[in-house]
């Protein structure tokens, strides 16, 4: 059986990502190209950082509880 989420990929829940989070809308885009390329992770553009995409997240299977930026999880 496929994981499924509860929620959309493409936005994270606003406990993981405040939208008045500096550079909320490059954050978006840059997890949006990542997802269409099929892309597992992108580069955050504030820290440089990698982040996982919440299909990579999606497809563990489940929620690791550690924070992830896109855990397709939270509800």
């Amino acid at each position: 059986m496929a994981a499924t989420s509860p929620r959309s990929l493409e936005t994270p829940h606003p406990t993981r990502l405040d939208p008045s989070a500096p550079r909320y809308l490059d954050i978006l885009q840059a997890h949006r190209l990542a997802l269409a390329r099929g892309n597992s992770f992108y580069t955050d553009p504030t820290s440089g950082l990698l982040v996982l995409t919440a299909a990579f997240l999606l497809s563990r299977g489940s929620c690791c509880a550690r924070g992830c930026r896109h855990c397709p999880y939270v509800r």
